[in-house]
């Protein structure tokens, strides 16, 4: 696809609704409504967080949005594929803010340089207890990415395209918290397997997209 069709659909894509819970549930594993029901009350003392969905121009001109693989660490998002983002500092004004200044120390993209488009459809996250706002946004040209080598370990260039291909959407067995091996939906983009909370939210960009084209 395309940068300048990107572009030319930014106003469309300001203005219609969001596709929200219909698109993310293509993407829901099927444990989900357990963990959910596990964490009760907890849900509403659940943390905040924000991350940045960036569309950009590679060589070519084809449209690229960024993915990080974070660091293998004591925590339950070692070693997973996500979108640059984290949780809200008290310097953060508003949950774009803390986007924003995450996808700066995270990736190294300026600020300045990112228009963002829209506020998506936030996710709970049940095994952090994190409430994660998305935000869509992009840059005129592709930044000079810097990761920050204590937290990140890759960054992945993906063709927006990938998530159009039904080539790219499998099913991945995983091991739940309650011994059980389930198969969830997912996305295999540059080699990495993309599922959970960041595969719902790539299949509510997928479909806003495609409702612009």
């Amino acid at each position: 696809m395309q940068f300048k069709n990107v572009l030319e659909s930014i106003s469309k894509i300001e203005n219609i609704s969001l596709p929200g819970q219909s698109s993310q549930l293509k993407m829901v594993p099927p444990f989900r409504q357990e963990l959910v029901k596990r964490q009760g009350d907890n849900i509403k003392n659940a943390k905040q967080s924000a991350v940045l969905a960036l569309l950009y121009p590679d060589a070519h001109n084809e449209t690229r949005i960024v993915l990080i693989l974070r660091k293998t660490y004591k925590g339950v998002h070692s070693a997973q594929i996500g979108f640059p983002g984290g949780r809200v500092e008290e310097i953060d004004t508003s949950l774009k803010d803390t986007a924003l200044r995450e996808t700066f120390e995270e990736i190294g993209v300026l600020q300045k340089d990112v228009m963002v488009i829209k506020r998506l459809t936030d996710v709970y996250i049940p095994p952090s207890n994190f409430f994660v706002q998305p935000f869509l946004g992009y840059t005129q040209v592709r930044p000079r990415f810097i990761k920050q080598e204590d937290e990140v370990e890759d960054i992945l260039e993906v063709k927006i395209m990938d998530l159009f291909n039904d080539n790219f959407i499998i099913n991945k067995t995983v091991s739940t918290s309650y011994k059980v091996d389930v198969e969830v939906p997912a996305f295999k983009l540059n080699g990495h397997v993309v599922w959970g909370a960041t595969a719902m939210m790539l299949s509510e960009i997928k479909d806003l997209i495609k409702a612009t084209l």
